[in-house]
């Protein structure tokens, strides 16, 4: 097979797809035809192919997809003007600890932010697909450890944990935190094959990186 038509059918399996595609699963398409090299070859020229467009083809945490480049946001944003779920700082606040902190214990969540930390909060972002229980520790009582999930990398748009920004200790705007919660609407089940939009993963964590470390007493969850 050549390589146009290779990436015409990579090209069309991600565009329809509703989730990340893997190697794997990519390779597929060719019955095993298709080495691993080659494929991935081919997924570069196709990245290429789409480097001037408004989307873009990006690999993720769990494997390839296409999405909106972040400069196409705000045009994205008018097509649906209904505001998403807000979460609350502490929660945004939990998670960047959760983040960059992992595997952590919710007794560790609480003696970095000071104060008491709501169990509905913690499973609010377990239901969200963001966090999930790795294990425990062994110690007294056996505390859940804590850490991210493929899904919060795949909704951020990075591969791995090493895509978030470092902490640097820019003073955070609780302005920008609300950034976090733009481009989380749910998409429905029934919805058809959309390509997802990116999220301004650099700037959002860039603040919730700077809230590692300080407590916020006006929101004690």
């Amino acid at each position: 097979m050549n390589t146009t038509d290779a990436k015409r059918i990579l090209e069309t399996a991600l565009i329809c797809a509703q989730q990340p595609l893997t190697l794997r699963e990519l390779g597929v398409l060719f019955n095993g035809g298709l080495a691993a090299d080659s494929l991935k070859r081919v997924l570069a020229d196709l990245q290429n192919d789409w480097s001037g467009r408004g989307v873009e083809l990006v690999h993720v945490a769990s494997g390839w997809r296409f999405q909106s480049r972040p400069e196409m946001r705000e045009y994205l944003d008018r097509l649906h003007p209904e505001k998403p779920p807000r979460y609350s700082r502490a929660t945004l606040e939990t998670l960047a600890i959760i983040a960059y902190r992992q595997p952590v214990t919710r007794g560790d969540m609480e003696d970095i932010r000071g104060v008491t930390i709501n169990s509905l909060l913690l499973k609010q972002l377990e239901e969200r697909g963001w966090i999930e229980v790795i294990g425990h520790r062994e110690t007294i009582g056996r505390p859940a450890l804590y850490a991210t999930t493929r899904q919060f990398l795949d909704d951020l748009g990075v591969e791995s944990l090493a895509g978030l920004p470092a902490m640097d200790g820019t003073p955070a705007q609780l302005a920008k935190l609300e950034q976090f919660e733009l481009g989380m609407l749910e998409v429905p089940d029934s919805a058809p094959a959309v390509i997802p939009p990116a999220l301004h993963a650099s700037t959002i964590f860039e603040d919730l990186a700077s809230n590692v470390g300080k407590s916020s007493q006006s929101d004690p969850q």
